[in-house]
């Protein structure tokens, strides 16, 4: 058994072998992005991205703030001008058409509603420019109203409403468009913690009852976590990761995703190759596979997630640490203890015990093998060669 880098294609990103096969045909289905690239002069902001986006899924594009998620959401409404590659929907390539020629519709952070207005006419104002019959609006509206519950809101105005219902009108604005894709630009950040729990759960339900295409931008990577078929890890510019939820937290490419995708983040510490074993702080570790494939002394990131940590008071021989409690963080049905290792480096742990744990105690951490990510000085996920 050897050491091997992880160099899977994402799930459902596409990197086509060959060259563009002409603009007719670009994409299969839901959406698709054929090398799109995105620059501001010589400052390049989105890097040659390839990815399928299967019909009826719902995917998230999360990242830090600068990463691109909202130019690429732009760009696929039609927004900002793609300087290079295919943006193809439903079969067919949207690279050079108008927003309204796309079959989009797209829910923005601000609910961009009218104020003088009704919630009624707001709903039906896209479609009354687009000059249709007046029968099939009231239909529309009507349908709208009872999918996301505002039909006791239609005679009101938007400054008669909470934000959490200025966020289902913003959303039934859109959904009376009939769009084969639904985009949303980070559409639950103006509201509390409380309202943005529960519009994830009426947006989740939202997408089961309607089986659009839903492409949703975020920063929130729990709104990522909860919402998504399939996650799209973004930075600087570049997909890190494409994946399902699961998949993406059990097993990040590299140490980027690991480290953004969960709350608190997995626990990414130095350690350094010795021989077969791994040396952490002042401790000795039993690798998880065949790390003498590694030169000695190389540098490793050894990853474990909080919640995979077991405090106790006795060590377990090559795997086991003992730490020092730096604070405590107590959240009702769980606690979080932020503790240090002899070398100085941090590491979090979801301690669930009803034993009392207090700063300024020696703990034992252990852990399950199966528990370890490793990762080279680069950042890549390194894996046991199943060849």
């Amino acid at each position: 058994m050897s050491v091997a880098q992880d160099t899977r294609s994402p799930v459902v990103s596409a990197r086509p072998t060959g060259g563009p096969e002409g603009r007719e045909g670009a994409a299969t289905g839901g959406v698709r992005l054929s090398g799109v690239r995105k620059s501001f002069g010589s400052l390049d902001i989105i890097h040659g991205i390839d990815l399928t986006i299967p019909e009826g899924a719902f995917t998230v594009f999360v990242g830090p703030s600068g990463c691109g998620k909202s130019t690429l959401l732009r760009m696929i409404a039609g927004l900002e001008e793609v300087t290079d590659g295919i943006i193809a929907i439903k079969d067919r390539d949207v690279t050079d058409l108008d927003p309204s020629d796309r079959g989009i519709a797209m829910v923005f952070q601000s609910y961009a509603l009218y104020p003088h207005m009704s919630v009624r006419d707001n709903l039906a104002f896209g479609l009354k420019m687009a000059s249709t019959p007046k029968e099939e609006i009231d239909r529309r509206v009507a349908a709208a109203s009872a999918i996301l519950k505002t039909d006791h809101l239609l005679d009101r105005r938007p400054g008669q409403l909470s934000g959490g219902q200025r966020q289902r009108v913003a959303i039934g604005r859109a959904i009376v468009r009939k769009p084969d894709v639904f985009l949303f630009d980070e559409p639950l950040s103006n509201l509390d913690a409380e309202l943005r729990v529960s519009m994830r759960i009426e947006i989740a339900r939202l997408h089961r009852e309607l089986g659009n295409t839903m492409i949703y931008v975020t920063h929130d990577q729990t709104e990522a976590m909860t919402l998504a078929d399939v996650i799209v890890v973004l930075r600087e510019g570049r997909i890190e990761q494409v994946g399902s939820p699961r998949e993406i937290y059990e097993n990040p490419s590299n140490s980027f995703v690991a480290g953004f995708i969960g709350s608190p983040r997995m626990n990414l510490l130095k350690a350094r190759q010795e021989g077969r074993n791994l040396g952490l702080a002042d401790a000795t570790l039993v690798a998880p596979f065949a790390a003498a494939a590694r030169a000695s002394g190389a540098e490793v990131t050894f990853g474990i997630r909080p919640e995979h940590l077991s405090v106790g008071h006795e060590k377990i021989e090559g795997r086991s640490l003992e730490v020092v409690v730096d604070f405590s963080e107590y959240l009702g049905g769980t606690q979080y203890l932020y503790c240090q290792l002899s070398d100085g480096q941090a590491i979090t742990v979801e301690y669930r015990s009803p034993v009392p744990v207090k700063p300024g105690d020696r703990i034992i951490l252990s852990w399950a093998p199966d528990s370890i990510r490793l990762f080279d000085p680069g950042g890549m996920r390194l894996r046991a060669d199943e060849a």
